[in-house]
C-alpha cells in the first residue's frame, strides 16, 4: 500500500513473440534438376541474388543483409528437395517446415521468411521475386538482417531458395537482465537492485506464473516474453513514467516453449 492509501494492482503479461512469414509459392517452370556446388561465399548465382537483394534494399534506405552460413545450409537442404521433386514448394511430405529447418541448421532467430522459385534462367529469378507482392515484401522486410540463399541446378532448371531471418544471439541471464536494466534506467530515475539475493528473488519471480518470491512485496510486477531486448512493454513504460517507483529488480529465466524462435523471459519488479 502506498502513502496515499491505494494498492497497486500486480500486472502479469506474458506474450510469446513469434513471427513466421512465408511468401506464397510461385511456380515458374516445371522441369529438370541437378546438384549445386557449395562454397563459403556461395555460388555465382547465389552471390548474384544476395547482391541484387541488397541493391534493392539500399535503394530504399534499408540495411543490407549479411550471408549467414547456417541459414544458407537450411536453404540448401530445401533447394535440394525442390530439385529432387522437380518442382517448388515451401514444404514437401516428410520434410520439416521452415522454422524447424532453420532451427535444425543452428540458426538463432526471432523471425524467418522464405522465397522459392524455379526457372531455366538464374538471372531472371530475382526479377520474378520482385514482381510478386509476397516475395518482394519478404526481400524488402526492414526487420530482417540475414539471408541464406541456395541455387541448385538440375536438368537445365535452377531451383532457388532465399531464407531471410532476424538473427538473435545467445545471451546468458545476466546479460539479459543488464539489457533490460539499462532500458529501465533510461526510462525512469530508479535504482536497480544488484545484490545476489535481490537477483535471485527476481529470477524466481520470473519463473512463476503469478505472485512473487521473497518476503518483500513489489508494488508492481511485469512479466513478459520478448523476441528482442531493445524495448520495454508499454504497460511497464507507463508505470515507470508515474515517478512513484524508486527501485527495481530485474530477473530473467529460461524459456520452455519448445519453439524454434529465440525469445527471452523477463520479470521487472518495481518498489517504492
Amino acid at each position: 500500500m502506498d502513502e496515499e492509501g491505494d494498492v497497486d494492482v500486480m500486472f502479469s503479461s506474458r506474450k510469446i513473440v513469434q513471427v513466421a512469414a512465408i511468401a506464397a509459392t510461385m511456380v515458374l517452370h516445371d522441369s529438370g534438376r541437378a546438384a549445386a556446388t557449395a562454397h563459403d561465399a556461395g555460388s555465382i548465382a547465389e552471390q548474384y541474388l544476395l547482391a541484387a537483394a541488397n541493391q534493392e534494399r539500399a535503394a530504399r534506405g534499408l540495411q543490407p543483409l549479411h550471408r549467414d552460413p547456417a541459414l544458407a545450409r537450411a536453404a540448401a537442404k530445401h533447394a535440394e528437395q525442390m530439385a529432387a521433386h522437380g518442382g517448388i514448394s515451401h514444404q514437401f511430405a516428410g520434410e520439416p517446415e521452415l522454422t524447424e529447418r532453420g532451427a535444425n541448421a543452428g540458426v538463432a532467430f526471432s523471425l524467418i521468411e522464405e522465397n522459392v522459385a524455379e526457372s531455366p534462367d538464374a538471372a531472371a529469378i530475382h526479377q520474378m521475386w520482385m514482381n510478386s507482392d509476397h516475395h518482394r515484401a519478404n526481400l524488402l522486410d526492414p526487420s530482417i538482417d540475414a539471408a541464406g540463399i541456395s541455387v541448385v541446378r538440375r536438368g537445365g532448371e535452377f531451383y532457388a531458395v532465399e531464407d531471410f531471418a532476424k538473427m538473435t544471439r545467445s545471451m546468458g541471464l545476466g546479460d539479459q537482465e543488464a539489457a533490460i536494466a539499462a532500458l529501465v534506467r533510461k526510462r525512469a530515475s530508479v535504482s536497480i537492485a544488484s545484490n545476489a539475493n535481490d537477483v535471485t528473488v527476481a529470477r524466481q519471480t520470473c519463473a512463476m506464473d503469478s505472485g512473487y518470491a521473497g518476503g518483500r512485496k513489489p508494488w508492481f510486477i511485469m512479466r513478459f516474453t520478448a523476441a528482442s531486448l531493445d524495448r520495454l512493454p508499454e504497460e511497464l513504460n507507463s508505470r515507470l513514467a508515474t515517478g512513484k517507483y524508486h527501485q527495481a529488480a530485474v530477473g530473467a529465466c529460461a524459456v520452455n516453449t519448445g519453439s524454434p524462435f529465440t525469445s527471452y523471459n523477463i520479470a521487472v519488479l518495481l518498489y517504492p
